[in-house]
């Protein structure tokens, strides 16, 4: 739904270990800065960049969200693929419009809740709708939960005496659990919206 730009300078907030970003840099060919507050996921994020092959035009920062203080309309895209959830929609969205160009593109991947409420704001916030779309259940189900199920059941068969994945296996448990429960609950939507000058 992004109309084609020359090398665009992308804004990626909440990367993780950046494997969105990574496909970003590679649709793109732009320029991208992504920030996150997890160290260790920026660590193993930067061996991705160079092994890549992308130090040039790839960038991980460690830096929050609430503290980010770049220059004015300098992004063509902001990218903020579900991580918009603790600044909370409406105030993102006001609050990252200055970062962005004149007619520049912001993406948010966010929980389906809310939909119309959310869609209602885009307006409001000084933003056109281009288009949005659902990630129903069974998506979730088919490209992550089941891919994550595989790995914890043959991690669990693993004696492991190392508390983080032992930790880290509990937690991907829990979630697979509470996915397992309330499946319908395991839905979301992007949302793909332009600055108005």
């Amino acid at each position: 739904m992004l109309p084609q730009m020359d090398r665009p300078r992308i804004l990626d907030i909440g990367c993780g270990a950046g494997i969105p970003t990574l496909e970003l840099a590679r649709l793109s060919q732009g320029e991208i800065i992504a920030i996150d507050i997890d160290q260790p996921a920026l660590d193993i994020f930067a061996r991705k960049i160079e092994e890549a092959g992308l130090t040039h035009r790839v960038q991980a920062i460690n830096c929050s969200m609430f503290d980010m203080d770049f220059p004015d309309e300098r992004f063509d895209i902001i990218w903020c693929e579900g991580s918009i959830y603790p600044i909370g929609f409406e105030k993102g969205l006001r609050e990252w419009k200055r970062f962005l160009k004149p007619g520049g593109h912001l993406v948010v991947h966010d929980e389906q809740g809310n939909i119309s409420e959310k869609l209602g704001l885009v307006s409001g916030c000084g933003y056109e709708l281009i288009g949005h779309f659902l990630l129903s259940q069974d998506i979730w189900r088919r490209e992550y939960f089941a891919p994550l199920e595989k790995l914890v059941n043959e991690f669990e068969t693993k004696l492991t005496d190392d508390p983080k994945t032992s930790e880290e296996l509990h937690q991907a448990r829990e979630e697979l659990d509470m996915f397992n429960k309330n499946p319908e609950r395991n839905s979301s939507a992007y949302f793909i919206i332009k600055s108005r000058p």
